[in-house]
């Protein structure tokens, strides 16, 4: 539980989410982040919040904190609310805001503030003229204000005062950004509109889950602050431009790109020079132009220089940009280690057949590699040629998943996730999972991608349940690994009296032609068999919807944080156009994406029209070496757990430890919650008294 629903308490509560915990938050004052942002965006806020399993309790405080003894000997506390609730929690977290540590200025009397912090005029003096105070126990004006921004700025005007300069705290930046995963948020200047007579542009997307308000001058010319929740893309431009005259018209800085004219065009070009690019160290886009001009040809060396994008980070995407917006040439480099980007590293394997991360290292890079470069090296080597990934020094390469070929699960237990292409399973297939179910005692479900997951799997079982799905004719989904996932298909024209075409034939037919496939990310197809989409194959990096006269084929789609539409490539294909189409889509991704970019943000960063020259009119050339590599993947497939099964060096892997490799890991353990069994997360350290 934690009190105090504030930025920090947020991010608290996430920090206990990903423990495996269900948090509460509890505040007093009606909204979440009330200091930051209005009751519009604190209502879509609180149902993002509770959308992440954090239960939110606004508009009530705690009454009293009771401690609970329960008959196994642990203990919890029994947290009362105002409103009559209770909570029993195991943990609770105070985040109820800053109280300043006063104690040494109270005794040395002087004056304190009504709600604590040392006392103080605009000029940092407080009740003793030869004594100043800084950062977060001056109560400037009466107020504390908690945040790295004013404390730096306080900082400032003392220095100032004390070279004899006249310097006062100014109206001090109270921005803020929400660092929470999945949820967006973030405030800026006069975010709850005090200034008088000021004008308020607003957004409110229920169905996208996004509120944007900008604040105006009530001339309408000059930017006064505004709340961003759902999506915060644009603070980090429109945050700068607080106090500064507008470049156009409001509405365009907070519309959806491609929503109209200059929607979601605005950019550091738009900036004034005296615009503030980082508010933690008061450096100005006209500072930071300077820099550039006197060499500065990368972040590092702005940070180095400027001190920009030192303190909380928050800029240094503006950084980038202003570099490219001055004509600076920005590195491709994958990381430290190779000066190329991913899609050149993938041209050099290809083209010298280095089949080793070392010998590619030796040739082409320098150190000893890194958390970055391993992985995706270990991807194309999987993509270009036919070894198995645990095959020799590439087993080094894999992260955890893909290490033992399962995902793992927040328990250190594992998942096991068989194909069934195009969701069409055999009946004997369901009898055998849910033996192998039963049997080890795995928890089922079925997935968005029509398949069936068994959890609970210790990584000593794994290839004991896999040989019993292996055995039987099926093998690996991939579940685990940056490759083809599923291919989502409706019944079609064999069952559906609306089906134009046999869809569950043709997403067989994809699933088995494209499984295995190793990509910068992971791949999912769908296929409808009409334009009613039953399969959602819109919301697919490669989607397949039926018409009268064949298939049309969409591009660029996915589903997850941010939601994409994927966009029409070609119309009315037939079945043999349809794949070879496919085929080069696929390779062309492959072989130019950036790491761990999806098909959506790669397409929308080609464009879709040179996509379609490429893929449909051949304008590079290439299609046939597309379709030859495909040929090459398809005829060279193997199942991962197969390879697996048949080596034994690769099965005295699937150990819990290595050097006692028949002990059984303890620490996996589960419970039963509504008839299911859950895993017990590994438990937070405790702290004796």
């Amino acid at each position: 539980m934690v009190i105090g629903g504030g930025l920090l308490g947020l991010e608290a509560a996430n920090a206990l989410r990903q423990f495996g915990l269900q948090p509460h938050v509890v505040e007093m004052m009606p909204r979440l982040m009330a200091q930051q942002i209005d009751e519009a965006g604190g209502a879509l806020l609180a149902r993002m919040i509770t959308d992440l399993g954090i239960a939110v309790h606004v508009g009530t405080g705690t009454e009293s904190i009771e401690p609970v003894e329960h008959s196994d000997g642990s203990a919890t506390v029994r947290v009362r609310l105002t409103d009559g609730d209770t909570i029993d929690a195991g943990v609770v977290i105070f985040a109820a805001g800053i109280r300043p540590r006063d104690e040494l200025p109270k005794a040395a009397g002087l004056a304190i503030a009504e709600r604590g912090g040392v006392l103080t005029d605009l000029s940092c003096r407080t009740s003793d003229p030869d004594i100043y105070a800084v950062g977060e126990v001056a109560a400037i004006e009466g107020c504390c204000y908690g945040l790295v921004g004013p404390g730096y700025t306080s900082a400032e005007v003392v220095a100032d005062r004390l070279l004899g300069g006249a310097a006062e705290f100014p109206e001090a930046d109270l921005s803020t950004k929400l660092k929470l995963l999945g949820v967006d948020v973030a405030s800026f200047g006069d975010a709850m509109g005090a200034t008088e007579n000021c004008l308020e542009v607003v957004i409110n997307d229920a169905v996208k889950r996004t509120y944007a308000k900008l604040v105006l001058s009530d001339d309408a010319k000059t930017l006064l602050g505004g709340v961003l929740v759902g999506d915060a893309s644009s603070y980090g431009v429109l945050r700068p431009m607080v106090g500064s005259e507008l470049p156009g018209d409001p509405l365009a800085l907070i519309a959806p790109a491609g929503s109209g004219p200059g929607g979601g065009g605005l950019g550091v070009g738009a900036l004034p020079d005296s615009a503030q690019i980082c508010s933690c160290n008061n450096v100005t886009k006209g500072d930071l132009k300077c820099a550039i001009a006197d060499g500065c040809a990368d972040v590092p060396a702005l940070k180095a220089c400027t001190a920009a994008g030192t303190s909380c980070g928050s800029c240094v995407p503006l950084l980038k940009q202003l570099l490219e917006a001055e004509g600076v040439e920005q590195s491709k480099a994958l990381c430290e280690h190779f000066s190329q980007s991913r899609a050149e590293l993938f041209e050099i394997i290809s083209a010298t057949e280095i089949r080793t991360f070392s010998g590619l290292l030796e040739r082409f890079g320098r150190g000893k590699g890194c958390d970055i470069c391993k992985p995706v090296v270990a991807s194309i080597l999987a993509s270009t040629g036919s070894d198995h990934i645990l095959d020799g020094e590439q087993a080094a390469l894999q992260d955890s998943n893909d290490h033992f070929l399962a995902n793992i699960q927040k328990n250190g237990s594992y998942s096991v996730v068989p194909r069934v292409p195009g969701g069409d399973i055999k009946p004997e297939h369901l009898i055998l999972i849910g033996q192998i179910a039963q049997e080890f005692g795995l928890y089922t479900k079925i997935t968005g991608g029509q398949r069936i997951d068994m959890f609970g799997a210790r990584v000593d079982q794994l290839p004991l349940i896999w040989k019993r799905l292996v055995d039987a004719g099926m093998e690996s989904g991939h579940a685990y690994g940056k490759a083809l996932r599923t291919v989502k298909s409706c019944v079609g024209s064999d069952w559906c009296r609306y089906g134009q075409q046999d869809s569950v034939q043709l997403a067989i037919d994809l699933e088995l032609r494209y499984r295995g496939l190793r990509a910068p990310h992971k791949i999912k197809l769908g296929v409808s068999g009409c334009a009613r989409e039953c399969a959602e194959a819109r919301g697919k990096d490669v989607g397949v919807i039926a018409t009268e006269k064949g298939w049309n084929l969409y591009v660029g789609g996915n589903g997850g944080m941010t939601p994409k539409h994927a966009q029409l490539l070609a119309g009315d294909l037939d079945t043999e156009t349809l794949v070879r189409y496919i085929d080069r889509f696929l390779m062309y991704y492959i072989r130019t994406a950036d790491r761990l970019q999806r098909t959506a943000p790669w397409v929308e960063s080609l464009g879709l029209d040179h996509v379609r020259e490429v893929v449909c009119e051949d304008s590079l050339g290439l299609a046939e070496e597309f379709e030859a590599a495909m040929e090459r993947h398809v005829a060279n497939y193997k199942c991962e757990w197969k390879g697996v099964l048949e080596d034994p060096d690769k099965l005295s892997r699937f150990v819990s430890f290595v050097n006692a490799p028949d002990a059984v890991d303890s620490t996996v353990t589960f419970t039963e919650r509504a008839g299911r069994k859950v895993p017990v997360p590994i438990g937070m350290p405790r702290m004796r008294s």
